[in-house]
């Protein structure tokens, strides 16, 4: 049987973003107490809404992966867990997707989790308007994403990429991208989980794992709105509101 790694369009599009990623990753190890902040909502509001036992809720089973991933203590997930079923007081947090359009119409989703719905959407459109861009209506972007799973592995000499390939395929993932620093297997957002677990029985390390919008088609950006584009990433990811920002720009 030929075995091939598949680069699809889907593939194409992910050469430079997973570069992005790792790059982006230095910024926001500076942001250790910021990304507590997030990930103890992120756990909390998974908790309230599917239960706080990871084995039957696989949304707070991912946030709790994620938060083990940066280190955060296993006190701050127990109680982030508990103020989601109830157990202990706390804030309570609301979901909500902002939709909108950088500098030359770039297109951008901000996913929040806040207590306080009027603040967060004059903070969102702020750094719209700060930007050269515009915060825009519910579905004027999301069209042009897929909802998907991304698990991103780092490249390393102990790391046989046609195994990992088979062993990803074999496990239900749609596509196996490689770039010149890492591999992005993608699911879709039912597989994630599976895909997940299976290659961590296989002993991989993951960079990242969550499900993303993967944006259909790149968009460039010319030189002067570049600055732009990367001061309204900032401005939102320094948001204590803001969880994931994604975005169709080719960086």
């Amino acid at each position: 049987m030929l075995i091939s790694v598949i680069y699809l369009k889907t593939g194409e599009d992910f050469v430079g973003r997973i570069g992005n990623i790792i790059q982006r990753k230095g910024k926001q190890d500076a942001k250790k107490a910021k990304i507590y902040t997030k990930l103890a909502r992120l756990i909390s509001v998974a908790a309230r809404e599917s239960g706080g036992d990871p084995e039957y809720n696989a949304a707070l089973k991912n946030a709790m992966d994620k938060a083990r991933a940066q280190n955060m203590p296993n006190d701050n997930i127990d109680r982030a867990i508990k103020k989601g079923t109830g157990e202990a007081g706390g804030n309570q947090y609301e979901q909500i997707i902002y939709e909108g359009y950088g500098p030359s119409g770039v297109a951008v989703i901000v996913e929040v989790l806040t207590d306080n719905r009027n603040r967060t959407a004059g903070d969102v459109r702020h750094a719209f308007d700060k930007n050269g861009g515009n915060l825009g209506t519910s579905g004027c972007v999301a069209f042009s994403f897929d909802r998907k799973g991304q698990i991103v592995i780092e490249k390393e000499d102990t790391i046989d990429e046609e195994t990992l390939m088979m062993g990803a395929l074999d496990a239900g993932a749609e596509d196996f991208i490689v770039d010149e620093e890492a591999y992005a297997i993608i699911t879709t957002p039912e597989d994630f989980t599976i895909v997940k677990d299976n290659l961590r029985q296989e002993g991989h390390k993951f960079f990242s794992a969550d499900i993303i919008y993967l944006p259909q088609v790149e968009a460039e950006l010319p030189e002067e709105d570049i600055k732009k584009m990367n001061r309204l990433i900032d401005m939102l990811e320094d948001n204590d509101d803001v969880q994931e920002v994604h975005h169709n720009w080719s960086v």
